[in-house]
């Protein structure tokens, strides 16, 4: 498999479904907004991701706990080079 922009992003996603089994789910690379920053590493392969995710596993949880669940579930990407992942969340 050849990798692509959107490589990660779909991996992503996949670890989230199976962590966490949304309703709702979108992860956007962003990082072709942040070339030149801290955490770009030009290597084609996101480092800057936006995820919107509704699941009822967030029932209850406050943002913080929301927050973590997510990390938890992406722990693989950001041990990688994931630099930044700006998250929004719904139950």
């Amino acid at each position: 498999m050849t990798a692509t922009p959107d490589t990660t992003a779909d991996q992503m996603a996949d670890a989230l479904r199976t962590a966490l089994a949304p309703t709702e789910l979108e992860v956007l690379d962003e990082s072709w907004q942040h070339a030149g920053h801290a955490g770009a590493n030009g290597s084609g392969f996101g480092t800057h991701f936006r995820v919107r995710i509704a699941s009822p596993r967030f029932a209850g949880l406050n943002r913080v706990a929301r927050h973590r669940l997510v990390y938890d579930a992406l722990q693989n990407f950001i041990d990688a080079g994931a630099h930044a992942i700006a998250i929004e969340t719904r139950d």
